[in-house]
């Protein structure tokens, strides 16, 4: 049984869905660097290398164009929403089908009832009426198809894998929906399910990062539906039961609230064919309810957690903003990331990083990230550093973030960043997976097929006044919650060392 701790789609493109990561990797080849040496000693270092010192390859670079996937959008005969983008070069196929079902519904089977529809995604996978878990286990190893179901905040997500022959599609396809309209939810397995959640739960409580995750969701969120954790607490899996994940997957697994996007070596009317063949069997249902906005804390909060490490993690930040559905907010969204990547972006040109990593030497990594979902997702800033460096590597973060909206970012530092959004941009289609990825974003948060195709235009439509202005009407430092866990409360003597 895979226990299930993500809390997020796995989401290509991260700035182009509005979000940052970072990912630091550091690594050398011994000899390669003996070897370097003694070359360097019989080079003339003394003339500039041209091709180093001006990369003059780009002085006449044309404008990118960019050919996007042409999506192919219909409706099974249940009214579910297909994308399809047709490809050949491999025959795979990509099927993303996605429920507006994610852990903020769990208390709407029970009150306090989280976990639900993480253990219902778990379950998913372990086996059906036809099947019992090992017959099910062994059918899709057989086929060596990827086949997986997943919860989130949001969304509740089945997805397939498969070569694209009938030989291997027609069965796997068949497999996925058993799972979706035909789960067992074995007592037994269920009572094993949550017994090994439970030693993960445990586990947990050994993870600063866990627990500054946990913390900062429950002080930003309060009694909002994203405030809980989606695998849920020691307190509620114990009493999670059989019949709440029936009602979860009745309720909530029906076509009314379902998406389709699929990717892959097929023709039009095969993907039809097959969508049907997914979506027949749905129960129609009712759409979910709109989910209620989170209320702004009215000021500033600081959460200390006692752990006993060297290092204190922190993580700190506001609630932001939802996805964005039309053109208007789309490109507010797009201004935001332009300017937060300048900011707080992962790599070592942000100023964040190049402050707190490069110049005071605070940390080995800082970076901060937009997470906009169906109703106000968080903005956070994360890093670790030094106990007794805590307060003041706080202290010089919320001052980079201070004079950045006071001052602004500059029209080279705008360059630099849209010049590798683009550059990037197609990137996030090199795959399969990729332009599955985007096509069920697209298609659960119900956006146009334009989002993908206007994403260089509304690059081009950045001006370095509305990002700065977007930036200072934004985020609000002063009113920033900070969590940190570590050995001493940075609060607790305002007198650091620097």
């Amino acid at each position: 049984m895979k226990t299930k701790f993500k809390q997020l789609p796995s989401l290509s493109m991260g700035l182009f869905l509005g979000l940052t990561t970072l990912s630091i990797t550091a690594h050398a080849d011994i000899a390669d660097a003996e070897d370097s040496r003694s070359q360097a000693a019989t080079v003339d270092t003394s003339a500039p290398i041209a091709a180093l010192s001006k990369l003059t390859s780009l002085d006449d670079a044309k404008p990118l164009k960019v050919t996007v996937p042409k999506i192919q959008q219909f409706k099974t005969k249940a009214g579910v929403p297909v994308l399809f983008v047709p490809t050949t070069a491999l025959p795979i196929v990509d099927i993303d089908l996605r429920f507006n079902a994610g852990s903020a519904r769990d208390s709407s089977i029970k009150q306090d009832g989280f976990g639900i529809a993480n253990m219902t995604a778990t379950m998913l996978e372990q086996g059906s009426k036809r099947l019992d878990e090992n017959e099910f286990t062994r059918a899709v190893e057989t086929l060596g198809v990827n086949l997986s179901s997943s919860a989130y905040k949001d969304m509740f997500m089945v997805s397939l894998r498969s070569l694209s022959d009938d030989k291997h599609l027609l069965p796997a396809s068949d497999l996925m929906t058993q799972m979706i309209t035909e789960p067992s939810f074995d007592e037994q397995i269920l009572a094993r399910n949550k017994a090994r959640l439970l030693v993960g739960l445990q586990q947990q409580k050994q993870d600063p990062n866990s627990l500054a995750s946990i913390a900062f969701s429950q002080a930003l969120y309060g009694e909002h539906p994203y405030a809980h954790p989606s695998v849920g607490t020691l307190e509620t899996v114990p009493t999670i039961e059989k019949k709440q994940l029936v009602d979860f997957k009745n309720r909530y697994l029906v076509a009314a609230n379902a998406s389709v996007a699929m990717t892959g070596n097929l023709t039009l009317e095969q993907a039809k064919k097959l969508a049907e063949s997914i979506t027949a069997k749905l129960p129609t249902g009712q759409p979910a309810a709109e989910l209620p906005e989170p209320k702004s804390l009215s000021t500033s909060k600081h959460i200390h957690i006692p752990f006993p490490s060297t290092q204190t993690t922190v993580l700190m930040g506001q609630l932001g903003s939802k996805r964005a559905t039309n053109p208007k907010d789309q490109q507010q969204q797009t201004n935001f990331a332009v300017g937060n990547e300048v900011m707080a972006g992962g790599d070592f040109n942000a100023r964040l990083m190049t402050e707190i990593r490069q110049n005071l030497g605070y940390t080995y990594g800082i970076s901060g990230s937009m997470n906009p979902m169906l109703a106000r997702g968080p903005y956070q800033i994360g890093f670790s550093t030094r106990n007794d460096k805590a307060r003041a590597a706080i202290d010089a973060s919320l001052d980079v973030i201070n004079e950045t909206l006071d001052t602004g970012i500059t029209s080279d530092e705008m360059q630099l960043t849209t010049d590798n959004l683009k550059n990037s941009f197609p990137m996030g289609f090199a795959s399969n997976a990729g332009i599955n990825g985007l096509l069920g974003m697209m298609n659960f948060y119900q956006l146009p097929n334009s989002y993908l195709s206007d994403y260089v235009n509304r690059i081009d439509q950045v001006k370095l006044s509305e990002v700065n202005q977007t930036m200072r009407s934004t985020l609000q430092p002063d009113d920033f919650l900070i969590v940190t866990v570590g050995q001493d409360d940075p609060w607790k003597d305002k007198k650091t060392s620097n």
